[in-house]
């Protein structure tokens, strides 16, 4: 994934950015960068490798070292940014946030008739956001190239330029499947992918860009470059699981949404009388514990946290590329509270189960340290489809998914053309689908939430959501 923040002036803009920024890192942990305009000294940039060590630390000379009233930073999951670039239109610092699916063909079209290159990484890679400046550059300006890029790349691609005047253009993907939101202070205006970010700094809430919208960002104010599309399909995913509890998107609050969720999620168990003799309620943390908040107001079954984990010197758990090294780490954080686990039935709201390997390893923990039953519920449908949009997870197949790996096993491929009686836990597919992954994990039950309870907790029209990883409908 990946997040950006951008600030345009009247005063030093770097160590707004610095936090700013800072404030993204739970959307990736690979490169970190600031970029910033100073009108004696141009366009100023750094880039550094987080993967080992947080964006603060690697980043805590820059004020030192870079200057300016305007400036863009990223947290990057991927590849190197921001990027300086001169070209027909001007010299810009760039930075995105998405996925390019056809970038090999982009770019083949691009070296059959430019004349020109691209530097490459370890591998033979471009960097995806030195292709989107090629692809922008090609137009006599801004706009014209923005648009340009954004039609012909499949995936996504929301866009921060920083311009070598002092001036931001912001641009959301063509669909809005992804926030970009303005703040505003005395002093000028903020861009984020997460709106808490800039309200920690003193920005009030200014403006929501529409899918595909487009605007140039000065201390003076906002001027819309390209109005905003009618459709609109942003990523639910994010309100589940990736989005931070205080951030809002589309005027729609990630924590209150778990709560509701959770909620929901409840109203279900209840109907159904699936929650007799539980204990207490926990989150999987850090993202469950908010769904199972709400499961537990609306069960009336204590909440209570049987693990704590360890974070001030471990890192994500999910970010180390080699599986067996996610594991270890995630294992090493958790800490036991043994009053709480011991011959306990425990019920566990996780944000989503998707290949399953350190909810294994959670719940074995969990036994070994006493606890007489567990039980889990998935705060978001089974995971069908590996993503195509936005890269949120690190699977590279659709293997790699917890549900489609029971599907081959119980039926071969001929399953995956009954995908959506998989999901659906009234009939006998999705009942067998829970049974089996329930023996393999040693749940003593597992539901999953459903799609219409999702979209229900984010209370956006269904059409204005995408749910591709759960329904495969674009």
């Amino acid at each position: 994934m990946g997040g950006f923040f951008g600030v345009t002036s009247r005063h030093d803009a770097v160590a707004d950015v610095f936090f700013g920024a800072d404030y993204h890192s739970h959307l990736g942990t690979r490169r970190g960068g600031i970029a910033a305009y100073d009108s004696e000294r141009g366009l100023q940039r750094e880039i550094h490798n987080i993967e080992n060590s947080p964006f603060r630390t690697k980043f805590d000379g820059v004020f030192d070292e870079m200057s300016g009233n305007a400036a863009i930073g990223v947290i990057s999951d991927y590849d190197p940014q921001p990027l300086l670039i001169k070209s027909n239109i001007g010299t810009y610092a760039i930075c995105t946030i998405g996925r390019v699916n056809n970038a090999e063909d982009l770019i083949s079209q691009y070296l059959s008739f430019s004349g020109g290159h691209f530097n490459v990484m370890s591998g033979g890679k471009v960097n995806a956001t030195d292709l989107i400046a090629a692809l922008i550059n090609q137009k006599s300006d801004f706009v014209e190239g923005i648009n340009f890029a954004q039609s012909v790349i499949d995936g996504t691609a929301s866009i921060l330029i920083l311009k070598d005047d002092g001036s931001l253009i912001a641009a959301r993907d063509k669909v809005g499947r992804l926030p970009v939101l303005v703040g505003k202070n005395d002093d000028g205006y903020a861009v984020s992918f997460e709106s808490f970010a800039y309200k920690k700094l003193g920005y009030e809430d200014e403006k929501e860009l529409g899918p595909g919208e487009i605007v140039e960002i000065t201390v003076d104010g906002i001027t819309q470059l390209s109005k905003p599309g009618k459709e609109m399909k942003i990523c639910a995913f994010l309100w589940s699981y990736y989005g931070y509890p205080n951030s809002n998107y589309e005027g729609i609050n990630v924590e209150t949404m778990r709560y509701r969720n959770g909620q929901i999620m409840a109203e279900y168990d209840k109907e159904c009388k699936n929650i007799e003799d539980i204990d207490y309620v926990s989150g999987v943390p850090d993202s469950g514990t908010p769904h199972a908040i709400g499961y537990a107001n609306e069960s009336g079954i204590p909440f209570a946290r049987p693990f704590i984990k360890y974070t001030p010197t471990w890192a994500r758990s999910f970010t180390p590329s080699v599986q067996s090294e996610r594991i270890k780490i995630a294992k090493m954080k958790q800490i036991p509270i043994h009053e709480l686990i011991e011959d306990k039935n425990l019920l566990f709201v996780d944000d989503s189960i998707v290949r399953g390997t350190q909810l294994k390893e959670t719940v074995d923990f969990l036994y070994e340290n006493g606890a007489k039953a567990v039980h889990m519920r998935s705060a978001c449908p089974p995971i069908m489809y590996s993503c195509k949009y936005l890269n949120f997870s690190r699977a590279t197949s659709e293997m790699e998914l917890i549900a489609r790996r029971v599907i081959m096993d119980l039926e071969g491929e001929e399953g995956f053309k009954y995908l959506d009686e998989y999901s659906d836990a009234s009939t006998e597919r999705g009942k067998n689908l829970r049974k089996t992954i329930c023996e393999n994990f040693k749940f003593s039950s597992l539901e999953f939430q459903s799609l219409e309870g999702v979209i229900k907790a984010i209370g956006i029209e269904p059409c204005k959501l995408c749910t591709y990883c759960w329904n495969g409908k674009e």
